[in-house]
């Protein structure tokens, strides 16, 4: 019998031993924190928990085992991954054994999309997702999503969309996908890649197991990217803004209304049908458009559909609120210094609040372009950092947390300022994920301005 070694017992950790246990697999879990919620998890699943197995321990567990199975929060640099070199056992993600058992499966695979990049992968996803609904077609985000693709493919779905972060892919020996995207390189999660070339590697992973009827999908302006679209083994396509397969042209109905998306085929949709148009936004609804369309899944009719209805995901520059012209932004999202600069460049006269987790990441590619700001909040474990990185700013503040950091920003704003909240950092310094740190952020603006309206004169007490 197959022997699996899972390490990890979080979300994707226990989909991934459901999954393997549902082909009869044999698995152990082992876990560097073990957890009331974890042990009551390896209970259910009637399963051996080991308590960070080291040196000898691990290396004969390894060596027990015909499959590991890192969960993503296990790093390049874990003793796990050691071990399973040396012993030569083979080192799997979730989303290679969910490719490999839908490659079995009765009637055929099914049609898989693949989307990573350093920043947008989620917006891009959640996006192809629509046009494919559109299309008529079932589908659902997998991944690196609330849904792991070893649970996507029990389901009954017309195709898969993969949001692919680079822990994912790093260990996926045969994942491919009929159509890829790549978005963007920029540094990050050097905290958990031995170096910014393992990240970029790993990366890559999304276009090396392609075939010659699979399409490869880089963006134009990314160097780092083009490099490596122009050794993928499948068809290749480009994306962005312009000088590009997929990119923004302009007609005589449209040159008011900020143009078209347009393909090689012709016109795909037109910007005005778009809910919101910043760059970020073009380019994202460009890529989406270049997977569903190679694909040959979805046409221009469905993509405009769901560009006129999808709204984003929520903590990826959602607009909480507007009051006395000033405009709060709630970008929590962005936990990496090129994602915070592209937030940067959406907006004029801008409050910034920024910092948090330190993954190891140079902070200066956020302060690109100093001339939008009118002062920074400064906030986290990196905030001196932050500081440093915006020392050409005339007004740069340090504070404690959030609370202070949103007070200060009330304090300051005047009408026709944005405040912005793009950390450029993860946010495990004070809190548990993006999504809670943007929840109290949101709640934190809204009660700010309520306390803020209540005051003034006729105002509710």
């Amino acid at each position: 019998m197959t022997r699996a070694l899972v390490y990890g017992l979080a979300v994707a950790g226990e989909s991934t031993v459901r999954a393997l246990q549902r082909r009869d697999i044999e698995v152990v879990v082992a876990d560097d924190e073990i957890t009331p919620s974890r042990t009551t998890v390896a209970s259910t699943l009637n399963v051996e928990l080991i308590k960070r197995p080291r040196g000898q321990v691990l290396d004969a567990l390894v060596g027990s085992c015909d499959l590991v199975c890192p969960a993503p929060g296990v790093p390049e640099t874990h003793e796990l991954i050691r071990a399973a070199t040396e012993s030569d056992v083979e080192l799997v993600s979730e989303i290679e054994l969910a490719y490999r058992w839908e490659q079995q499966r009765p009637g055929g695979p099914r049609p898989m999309l693949a989307i990573t990049g350093t920043d947008g992968k989620t917006t891009t996803t959640l996006l192809a997702v629509e046009m494919l609904r559109a299309a008529g077609l079932k589908t659902v985000d997998a991944g690196n999503t609330l849904t792991p693709l070893v649970d996507a493919i029990e389901q009954d779905l017309d195709a898969f969309v993969v949001e692919c972060t680079s822990f994912r892919l790093a260990w996926t020996p045969s994942f491919r996908a009929e159509a890829a995207v790549w978005l963007n390189l920029a540094p990050d999660h050097l905290n958990w890649h031995r170096s910014m070339s393992s990240y970029e590697a790993a990366k890559a992973r999304v276009f090396a197991n392609q075939g010659p009827t699979d399409v490869a999908i880089g963006f134009v302006n990314d160097e780092a990217v083009m490099r490596h679209l122009e050794t993928a083994p499948g068809q290749h396509r480009t994306f962005g803004a312009n000088n590009a397969d997929y990119c923004l042209a302009s007609t005589a109905g449209q040159a008011n209304k900020g143009g078209v998306l347009s393909g090689p085929a012709g016109e795909i949709a037109p910007v005005s049908a778009m809910r919101r148009s910043l760059p970020h936004d073009i380019t994202n609804a460009l890529a989406a458009s270049a997977l569903v369309l190679e694909s040959g899944l979805a046409g221009p009719n469905a993509i405009t559909s769901a560009l006129t209805s999808f709204e984003g995901p929520a903590h990826r520059l959602e607009h909480v609120a507007t009051w006395d012209d000033i405009a709060w932004f709630n970008d929590s999202k962005a936990t990496t210094p090129h994602a915070a600069s592209a937030a940067i460049r959406s907006f004029e006269n801008l409050i910034l609040i920024a910092g948090g987790y330190d993954k190891g990441v140079d902070l200066s590619a956020m302060a690109a372009n100093t001339d939008r700001i009118r002062a920074v909040i400064a906030l986290g474990a990196t905030a001196p950092a932050v500081a440093a990185a915006f020392s050409d700013v005339s007004n740069v503040r340090t504070v404690d947390d959030l609370i202070a950091a949103v007070t200060y920003a009330n304090e300051i704003a005047q009408p026709g300022n944005v405040v912005l909240f793009s950390p450029g950092c993860a946010s495990f310094d004070q809190y548990k994920s993006f999504e809670q740190r943007g929840d109290h952020f949101r709640s934190l603006v809204q009660s700010t301005l309520s306390t803020t309206q209540s005051s003034l004169p006729g105002g509710s007490s």
